[in-house]
């Protein structure tokens, strides 16, 4: 004869405040209220220069300060770009110019700068790509005075030369980053092209440059925020008024002696829309190149 015997197994109660779904919504929580705080810190200089947009300089740097602008000034606008000594058109196409011109010549010379490093098998590759990477650590000051001595020998100055045709010749951070992207595409791609009798150019025209959309649109994005906020070379380079850009235009609106300020926050609102349109469009493609790239930890 057996007997069996059911014993039952007591657990204390475990709190609440020491659960799982508890610490996880704490966590959660607390992420939420960071980004939110974090998201009002680098939105408000956005916020406080449209409303100061439209203020008076009076309403402007009054204390308390008010927030919301009353009446609206909407002539600092027309103030802005109503000037006749300001042609922001020519400042705009200038610097058009110099867009298409820098971007493009960039992203040819970084593509195929990048695609040997990436893929042809040369003796020394990898020192010169360590030179190239080194060229990081070199200030941008110490190459000016001899740049500029070369391209006033040349009879460059004054002109946009000097601005575009280094372009022609790479930039070490968009060939890092071309690289770093290229070495994700498979080998096999150009293997089945190359049986099929491609050579390098085409590999590169119909392989590597349409698989590369996504870093293609990170160094365009980049490349548009650096040229449209380009202050000193063009400065540097440029004497001429016809040919100045609109960040020199920019900072025409701080006089010798008074700053007006709604104008130059409403001349600051309308600069600032061509970037964040540009990102705005290009900020899938802007991502994922960014992640594909190493960037964001992969």
């Amino acid at each position: 004869m057996t007997t069996s015997t059911n014993a039952e197994i007591y657990r204390p109660a475990v709190p609440f405040y020491k659960g799982k779904k508890f610490k996880k919504a704490v966590k959660t929580t607390f992420v939420y209220i960071l980004l939110v705080v974090l998201s009002f810190l680098f939105l408000f200089p956005f916020f406080w220069m449209i409303t100061s947009s439209l203020k008076s300089d009076t309403q402007i740097f009054l204390w308390p300060p008010q927030w919301i602008p009353n009446p609206i000034h909407w002539d600092n606008y027309a103030a802005a770009f109503a000037n006749p000594q300001l042609p922001f058109l020519t400042f705009f196409k200038n610097t058009m110019i110099l867009e298409v011109g820098i971007i493009g010549g960039k992203l040819i010379s970084c593509v195929l700068i990048a695609y040997g490093f990436a893929r042809l098998n040369a003796p020394g590759k990898n020192f010169w790509f360590g030179v190239l990477l080194a060229t990081f650590m070199i200030p941008s000051a110490v190459t000016m005075i001899p740049q500029y001595i070369l391209f006033n020998y040349l009879g460059w100055v004054n002109t946009f030369l000097p601005l575009i045709v280094p372009a022609f010749f790479g930039e070490s951070y968009a060939i890092f980053l071309m690289r770093q992207f290229f070495l994700t595409i498979p080998r096999e791609l150009e293997e089945a092209a190359l049986m099929d009798g491609a050579n390098t150019y085409q590999i590169i025209r119909h392989i590597i440059v349409p698989l590369s959309t996504p870093i293609l649109a990170v160094i365009t994005v980049l490349s548009f925020k650096d040229i449209w906020n380009n202050f000193f070379q063009p400065l540097l380079y440029l004497n001429d008024r016809t040919k100045y850009t609109l960040s020199i235009g920019l900072a025409y609106f701080n006089g010798q002696y008074t700053v007006h300020m709604g104008v130059l926050m409403a001349a600051s609102v309308v600069l600032m829309l061509p970037l964040v349109i540009v990102f705005f469009f290009a900020q899938k493609a802007f991502v994922e190149g960014i992640s594909l790239t190493g960037i964001a930890g992969r």
